[in-house]
């Protein structure tokens, strides 16, 4: 596992990450806007109107972002891809590099800033349905131990304190001061700081939809509208 090394410009670094919702996240300096829409089902349609009116927010057209950092999961197998493809995109239209991180670490990242990580230590967890959660280990400074792994909740390390938005949907108590949801504000002013774990997507299982044997004329895929800066 690396950790990215360059160092962002001085423009506005565009966060996306659809793990748990569609998050969507801006920084330049001290500057963060952060973003999100908690349909679970509406990743495609919902992404680039939020990346849209982030850079409203911020009075820039999306064709002006300088970075582009992406939380490559774990995550469900649509949420994730849809999340990837889009940022990768604006990546390439704005000319630089992706900087892909795992989910896990944005949150982890946020209880580590917050100032109120536990000192030995914790655990930060999303929900994978199917009565499991996705999970991975950290120390006080927020840095990855252990993990990803995807694991029913009574596997998780005992004795450790859990946070993170996997709590809530599996019974678990988080942990004081823990993080709730995801900031992808968090992921645009610090992905600097968080490894590099390469643009592969981290599903950890088999998605659960699988390819029809035959194919049905009213299914059509998903499309994602651009806007129209980003559009010739």
């Amino acid at each position: 596992m690396t950790t990215h090394t360059s160092e962002p410009t001085s423009g506005w670094t565009l966060g996306v990450d659809t793990s748990t919702a569609v998050c969507v996240g801006l920084s330049r300096g001290e500057e963060v806007i952060s973003l999100r829409d908690d349909n679970p089902r509406a990743h495609a349609e919902q992404l680039m109107p939020l990346v849209e009116r982030a850079c409203v927010q911020a009075g820039i057209a999306v064709g002006d972002i300088a970075e582009v950092s992406v939380g490559v999961g774990p995550g469900p197998y649509t949420g994730l891809r849809v999340g990837i493809v889009t940022a990768r995109l604006i990546a390439h239209l704005a000319g630089t590099e992706l900087h892909p991180v795992c989910s896990l670490d944005i949150l982890a990242r946020q209880w580590a800033d917050a100032g109120t990580a536990p000192a030995a230590g914790f655990v930060v967890a999303t929900d994978a349905r199917r009565h499991e959660l996705y999970w991975a280990r950290y120390d006080a400074a927020g840095q990855r131990i252990d993990g990803p792994h995807v694991t029913a909740p009574d596997r998780l390390p005992d004795g450790l304190p859990v946070g993170g938005p996997g709590c809530p949907a599996r019974g678990l108590t988080p942990a004081e001061g823990a993080p709730e949801q995801l900031d992808a504000g968090v992921l645009a002013a610090s992905w600097t700081r968080m490894p590099d774990v390469g643009l592969e997507p981290l599903y950890l299982r088999d998605p659960d939809a699988t390819v029809p044997t035959t194919r049905k004329a009213t299914l059509t895929p998903a499309r994602l509208t651009l806007p129209a800066a980003l559009r010739g």
